[in-house]
């Protein structure tokens, strides 16, 4: 792989500093390097989002990502990262809490539901697993139920919800503004 790397040039999604490593060399390297949270999704209906998920917890450096429901996704949108990242399945909402519990996860809801906490004003703990229903219908009850918070982001629009993959993404730069070194996000 290598030789066809140096050869040909690297042309895979990756930051200068990996380029021409070895796969397994990356994974371990940035192994050494995620943060404390965890992203999980629901995916009862094989939601699109899943992808652009996985993509944006590669770029945060999530330990990692979580599919409760449908082992199946859409890859498409993780432009390979997926690759680079953890993802486990989880078949049901209880075995996916399970999990979050024993591995002493606080379970963080993203909905914008009624009752819900504005995530701007939200500290966000440190090791927690943050979980974003399916495109539509939101979180289920179960996780409702379960989660030891629930946070919506702030909106201004007459839209009703923003997109699964944004609110991801907003949600994990909440957490790196309050918990990652900043500085080492812009090293390159």
């Amino acid at each position: 792989m290598i030789r066809s790397l140096l050869r040909e040039g690297d042309r895979r999604n990756v930051v200068d500093r990996y380029r021409y490593w070895r796969h397994e060399a990356i994974v371990a390297d940035l192994d050494a390097l995620r943060h404390p949270f965890h992203v999980a999704i629901e995916n009862w209906q094989h939601d699109l989002n899943i992808g652009s998920v996985v993509r944006t917890a590669n770029a945060f450096a999530a330990r990692g990502v979580h599919i409760v429901g449908n082992r199946r996704w859409n890859r498409r949108g993780a432009m390979v990262t997926d690759r680079y990242q953890h993802v486990t399945h989880h078949p049901t909402v209880e075995g996916f809490v399970a999990w979050a519990r024993s591995e002493g996860l606080a379970v963080i809801g993203i909905d914008n539901l009624p009752g819900s906490v504005p995530l701007e004003t939200y500290s966000l703990p440190r090791e927690c697993v943050l979980v974003f229903g399916q495109e539509s219908v939101g979180l289920t009850d179960a996780v409702r139920q379960a989660a030891d918070a629930t946070l919506a982001i702030a909106q201004y629009g007459s839209t009703r919800s923003i997109n699964a993959g944004a609110a991801a993404a907003i949600a994990m730069h909440a957490w790196v503004a309050q918990h990652g070194d900043i500085a080492a996000g812009h090293a390159g």
